[in-house]
């Protein structure tokens, strides 16, 4: 297992690597002016050339190149000052560190998706199991149908209609907002729940659909009808048998998922009105802020390979053959 971890890991820097690469020629090496966007409208040339200075685009190309890299690994010195590890480089729009920006608006837009991950998979996981274990029965037929109707919808058209129905019509919500979960762990599962719930109903009518097809084909196997054959009760069977071959699908998609929740975090935070890492790539692009967005992407990257690295080892655990390929 050790070894599958390592091996997993590695693969990961690597891609990493080649990420912030493409990153970096995408937009420093590329032919639009660098310095142009740094320095804004109405640029003077002695304040161009005093840009280009700052940024280093005067040196060579492989020089810039090492310059990035480097400084995410062991910081990086700029005439405002130093920018310690990880460091991103500097904001053109505000001047602040990227790193630290992103660092602000980090835990509202983890929390978003922890949330919603956490919603979809405990309701759409277990109304897909009860539908298998109830399989025709009238539970199984309101819950395929109510999963096929939810898929249909997008977070911008639920959105304002939760926010209609609980904040502006009844009251009984107040307006998302996000509070720490350091400081008032209440108020944080308050505050974000309407935004959790929406952006976790696709993925729960999808989930739903998704185990209840894999229970009911894990309940064919032979396997499990052996176990009914030597008397096992139909409950220890479904949950000791079927359950567990029944989430290898579902854990090699949850990935993919995570990672669709992350830029559902963009359509979430704007919906919204939140100030997490999707409403910040956005403001970086309208904004042009260069080092903004690119931090953002390598931010992002990151978190989708440290995703799916988890989610390999779940499966590993899950299916041992994994390992051994």
């Amino acid at each position: 297992m050790l070894q599958f971890i390592i091996r997993r890991t590695v693969g990961a820097v690597v891609t990493l690597f080649l990420i912030g690469a493409a990153t970096f020629f995408l937009f420093v090496a590329a032919p639009s002016d660098y310095a142009s966007l740094a320095c804004g409208k109405d640029c003077s040339a002695a304040r161009l050339e005093e840009i280009r200075e700052v940024l280093g685009l005067n040196l060579p190309i492989a020089q810039q190149f090492w310059d990035f890299m480097s400084g995410i690994v062991m910081g990086r010195d700029f005439p405002t000052g130093h920018c310690p590890a990880p460091c991103l480089g500097q904001s053109f729009y505000s001047g602040d560190l990227v790193w630290s920006t992103i660092k602000d608006r980090f835990p509202l837009t983890l929390s978003l998706t922890v949330g919603a991950a956490l919603v979809f998979l405990i309701v759409g996981l277990g109304t897909g199991m009860l539908a298998a274990f109830r399989r025709g029965s009238s539970v199984d037929k309101v819950a395929t149908g109510a999963s096929m109707v939810l898929s249909s919808f997008q977070i911008y058209f639920l959105g304002p209609i939760a926010l209609a129905i609980f904040v502006y019509s009844t009251g009984w919500m107040e307006d998302p907002k996000y509070v720490p979960i350091t400081e008032d762990p209440i108020g944080w599962l308050v505050g974000l729940s309407i935004p959790m719930v929406v952006m976790a109903t696709i993925f729960t009518a999808q989930y739903t659909r998704m185990s209840r097809s894999s229970l009911i084909e894990q309940l064919a196997e032979d396997h499990v009808r052996t176990a009914r054959a030597k008397g096992m009760s139909q409950k220890y069977v479904f949950f000791r048998y079927a359950w567990r071959g029944s989430l290898i699908p579902i854990v090699t998609i949850l990935g993919i998922d995570l990672s669709s929740l992350l830029g559902g975090a963009v359509v979430t935070e704007l919906t919204f009105s939140l100030q997490g890492i999707g409403r910040l790539a956005v403001d970086g692009a309208v904004n042009k802020d260069l080092p903004l967005t690119m931090g953002v992407m390598l931010v992002g990257a990151f978190m989708i390979l440290l995703l799916n690295i988890l989610v390999d080892i779940a499966y590993a655990w899950i299916d041992p053959r994994v390992r051994l390929s």
